[in-house]
């Protein structure tokens, strides 16, 4: 076995680790972030096991900054992934032996990959401000679009189902895209975040005067230029406001 992953398990908790679904939005695109194995073509969600020393919450913290190297950054745990199965679904009957390849031969006798217990974990990231980093056990780190979220290892692609139905759930009491979109914004930018997440289309004045009336924009006198179309006016979100209406969970309706 890899003397960096005996390492690893030597300062970890073993049958307890952190998986993170770290969502982007760029391009009118909602985007997840997923890591590629080393030698492998298989892709992955970022994660790790907690250290003896530090909290869940800490450990995720220390995980979103060492793959996105950023911060201050939104996170809420959503789900508990404890299935006895979980490392049955796997996209090839050859994962076992590229596994075996990079951590040794008895990585699968190791009682930890029997039954483990991930902590799911939500993440909304700004993008154009991700430096987005592999770990030492994976080749690429990017940005992958949902409409086209390959095959992932383990039970991953389930991982992502329940945070993207988190996130929709989230919408009904909490804002959402002070993380997600650049200081400045125009409102049909915001409202394509929101259909984004949604996966359905809303009405422009409707939205428009819903976003409005919670009191949590500032319209700046500046507007985006350079479009075909009539120029926009930007907005950005009031921090204090902003933080207040998520802390207060004042009832969304979008």
């Amino acid at each position: 076995m890899d003397p960096r992953f005996i390492t690893y398990l030597e300062k970890t908790l073993k049958e307890v680790s952190i998986d993170c679904v770290i969502f982007g939005f760029h391009e009118g695109e909602l985007k997840v972030l997923l890591l590629k194995w080393k030698g492998t073509e298989w892709w992955s969600l970022p994660g790790g096991r907690i250290y003896l020393e530090e909290s869940a919450d800490d450990a995720v913290v220390r995980i979103l900054q060492e793959r996105t190297g950023l911060k201050e950054i939104f996170l809420q745990q959503f789900y508990t992934f404890g299935g006895n199965d979980r490392y049955k679904n796997t996209p090839s009957q050859g994962l076992r032996e590229k596994l075996e390849q990079l951590f040794g031969d008895d990585f699968y006798d190791e009682k930890y990959m029997k039954r483990n217990v991930s902590m799911g974990y939500m993440a909304l990231a700004d993008f154009e401000q991700a430096v987005t980093t592999p770990d030492w056990y994976t080749d690429e780190c990017k940005w992958w679009e949902i409409s086209a979220i390959p095959e992932l290892l383990f039970d991953h692609n389930e991982m992502i189902e329940r945070a993207l139905k988190a996130l929709r759930r989230q919408l009904s009491y909490q804002p959402i895209g002070y993380n997600l979109l650049p200081e400045k914004f125009t409102m049909p930018e915001l409202q394509r975040l929101y259909e984004t997440i949604l996966g359905k289309q809303l009405d422009r004045r409707n939205f428009q005067k819903l976003m409005l009336s919670y009191d949590i924009l500032e319209k700046l006198p500046e507007k985006r230029t350079g479009g075909a179309f009539k120029s926009p006016f930007l907005y950005r979100f009031d921090k204090e406001k902003y933080d207040k209406a998520m802390q207060d969970e004042i009832l969304f309706s979008v």
